[in-house]
């Protein structure tokens, strides 16, 4: 599942669920802590209109509903993305993130592990209601010999077949944060392929900064404009960082180097991206920042869960451009590009990345002081 402004390091809970057309595939525990984890989302849920009309509502809260309700607004109006009761609706979970994904990696690979379900697919991580449940699942990938990374996720999808929430774990979200991740999400709801994480979160992130753009545009939100310039800028910077030494890693992995001196080589290029981030950091007078991408240790899981929000983003960026900036023709670009198989799809988004600029979005804002 992801997008996007400086918060989600891993993608977003595309239902782990699907859960109630489950059997078969994982373990039946598996099934059933998504079945009830999701069962209890459900009943948690309030209308919006109702939570606002609540006096016992918290000021934060109701804040967040209301600029959720506008971006609500927007993505239908303005962005094409679907209508279906999906962020209508509140919940809260009563606990910081309503699932959490493990990410898994071999040791010596950039190519994450993948599980398949019936509904959703294959996909690169898998989701757990109870974050206890998801370290206990990770410690025995890690005993195996795998890079885990276990990171806490605020949004969740269920493709449109349920009318997804928001939720209290959305609430910390500044605004354009919050509209972001409602942008994200309902496009997973436009266009989703089986078995295709980086073509899925690609276009959900792509669609995410586009129409972030548009929608500060229109309300006249300078301020978050100018944060959401800076933070972009920075972004891009830092997604050059990781890609550089993604780079090195891989060209590692390939060499025939013994497991120890491979082990030690891995250590130092990681060591080195951390060294490399503070470094870009010392420069920046103000937030936003990207801590929360290295904190902890670093490793193969933590960096292919960036490589599956990021690498297709600038080929759709492209496809927009072909498509003269017109959404509707975009989305049919993308549906066509969905309809191909694997192979083909992904010669296509090569024969697009080659076309890609690389350009950073322009920071049209004076720094803040620090």
């Amino acid at each position: 599942m992801t997008r996007r402004t400086a918060r989600r390091s891993v993608s977003s809970a595309v239902a782990i669920l699907l859960a109630t057309s489950l059997i078969g595939g994982c373990s039946i525990g598996y099934y059933w802590q998504a079945s009830m984890g999701h069962l209890e989302l459900m009943r948690q849920r309030r209308p919006v209109a109702d939570v606002l009309d609540d006096p016992g509502t918290p000021g934060n809260v109701r804040a967040k509903l209301e600029i959720a309700t506008s971006a609500v607004d927007f993505a239908h109006a303005e962005l094409g993305l679907p209508d279906n009761g999906s962020y209508r609706l509140y919940a809260d979970t009563g606990r910081p993130y309503v699932v959490w994904n493990v990410v898994a990696a071999p040791e010596f690979s950039l190519e994450p592990r993948t599980w398949c379900f019936p509904v959703a697919g294959c996909i690169s991580y898998r989701g757990y209601f109870n974050e206890a449940k998801a370290r206990r699942f990770a410690g025995g990938l890690a005993g195996d010999g795998d890079d885990v990374f276990v990171g806490g996720v605020a949004a969740y999808s269920t493709l449109g077949r349920f009318e997804d929430p928001i939720l209290n774990t959305m609430i910390g979200y500044s605004d354009f944060q919050l509209a972001g991740v409602i942008f994200h999400e309902l496009a997973h709801q436009r266009v989703y392929v089986k078995d295709d994480s980086t073509f899925n979160e690609g276009f959900a992130s792509f669609v995410e900064l586009e129409g972030l753009r548009r929608w500060l545009g229109t309300v006249g939100a300078e301020q978050d404009l100018c944060r959401y310039d800076r933070s972009m800028q920075r972004r891009s910077r830092v997604l050059e960082l990781l890609a550089e030494h993604r780079e090195r890693l891989e060209s590692l992995y390939s060499s025939d180097r013994s497991t120890d001196e491979l082990r030690m080589q891995k250590a130092a290029v990681f060591a080195d991206l951390a060294a490399a981030y503070r470094k870009l950091r010392e420069g920046w007078v103000e937030p936003p920042y990207f801590d929360h991408w290295f904190e902890g240790a670093l490793n193969n899981a933590r960096l292919v869960s960036f490589a599956t929000y990021d690498e297709y983003v600038p080929a759709f960026g492209i496809l927009l451009q072909q498509s003269g900036g017109r959404l509707q023709a975009f989305y049919a670009a993308v549906a066509a590009l969905a309809k191909l198989d694997p192979d083909e799809r992904r010669r296509r988004f090569d024969e697009l990345l080659d076309g890609a600029a690389a350009t950073e979005p322009a920071a049209n804002c004076v720094p803040a002081a620090t």
